[in-house]
């Protein structure tokens, strides 16, 4: 059974939302991104408006300003959130971006650019017929081999998003 009431959504349902956020911020730990950024950017998924403030962000969590403001840094770096002003107070808000996955992977783009780039270079340093110039080579055309993929997978993740649009 699932963890939401029996409206469909998770409002009223504190604890629930609270091992839903822990669970899925343990997962992002696991894959390498910083637990208390983990922690903010599950709770800041769950939360209705994908936005918090600091202070809803530590009282949620249970966790110091000190905690959200390094782990908001961190996202903020990696471009998964930004600050807005909240209307008629002097706080922040920290908002996901719109389509907070498609975008990362989209920069991820660059970075296996520039990465396959440096490993060609290092290849021809390294020697193409030494070893360690053989295994940056097949570095190198494994990343522009991703990079065509992934490419092609986000475009057909939009092409995907738009005919679900067209249905509902």
């Amino acid at each position: 059974m699932s963890e939401m009431t029996t409206t469909g959504s998770a409002e009223g349902n504190e604890e629930a939302v609270s091992r839903f956020v822990e669970r899925f911020a343990a997962e992002l730990t696991e894959a390498g991104m910083q637990r208390m950024a983990a922690r903010v950017f599950a709770a800041l998924l769950a939360s209705e408006g994908a936005s918090m403030t600091s202070a809803e962000l530590a009282d949620q969590l249970q966790i110091s300003p000190a905690a959200v403001s390094g782990a908001i840094r961190y996202l903020s770096q990696v471009g998964m959130v930004s600050r807005e002003a909240d209307p008629g107070s002097r706080r922040d808000r920290y908002v996901l971006h719109n389509e907070v996955w498609y975008e990362t992977l989209t920069r991820r783009d660059a970075i296996l650019t520039r990465w396959e780039k440096v490993l060609r270079d290092g290849s021809e340093i390294l020697g193409p017929d030494t070893a360690a110039g053989r295994r940056t080579a097949e570095t190198a055309e494994f990343f522009e081999f991703l990079q065509k993929e992934m490419l092609s997978l986000l475009d057909r993740w939009r092409d995907h998003k738009a005919a679900k649009g067209s249905e509902v």
